[in-house]
């Protein structure tokens, strides 16, 4: 294979890799809003049922099975928050879609940048380097959901993966 030939061909992997890394960066970032929002749609209603229970309990003795139900309820939300742990998986998430977004910059950063000037050897040591961790953070994300695979198509889509210095009025 000629260097010419070989360089087209590394460029382009670096390419796929700088898009594969974008997608699920931006699906990381979707399931994290998930369960941002599962948190706060469970841990809002327990807070303010146990306050409420509370209340009604001090309040007088005649709304003690009120409080007693209220009580119950919010500890069902809490138990629930406990077990599916939505606050963790949000981190998770979050941590995991920085992780991309940096595999996704080293991707582009070594195409655009170092590519053309490079040995072709180093090169190739660059993308295996980049692909590694790729590969290893692949292991450790949560697979994204449907619904979340539908957003992030829809806000890269939308220009939502775009930096302003790339759009053509920019440049004009």
């Amino acid at each position: 294979m000629e260097d010419a030939e070989r360089r087209r061909a590394l460029d382009e992997e670096f390419q796929r890799l700088e898009e594969s890394a974008m997608y699920s960066a931006q699906n990381q970032f979707e399931v994290a809003k998930q369960w941002r929002g599962v948190n706060l749609m469970l841990g809002l209603p327990a807070s303010v049922l146990a306050a409420v229970s509370g209340a009604t309990a001090l309040a007088s003795t005649t709304g003690r099975l009120w409080a007693g139900l209220l009580a119950l309820a919010a500890a069902a939300f809490g138990a629930i928050l406990t077990t599916i742990n939505a606050s963790h998986r949000t981190n998770q998430a979050a941590a995991a879609a920085n992780a991309y977004l940096a595999i996704q910059t080293a991707a582009r950063q070594a195409r655009l940048l170092d590519l053309h000037s490079s040995d072709l050897d180093d090169a190739r040591n660059t993308l295996a380097e980049i692909t590694a961790r790729r590969d290893e953070q692949n292991k450790t994300a949560e697979p994204p959901n449907k619904w979340a695979r539908r957003r992030a198509q829809k806000s890269i889509g939308s220009g939502g993966q775009t930096y302003g210095i790339d759009s053509p009025e920019v440049g004009a």
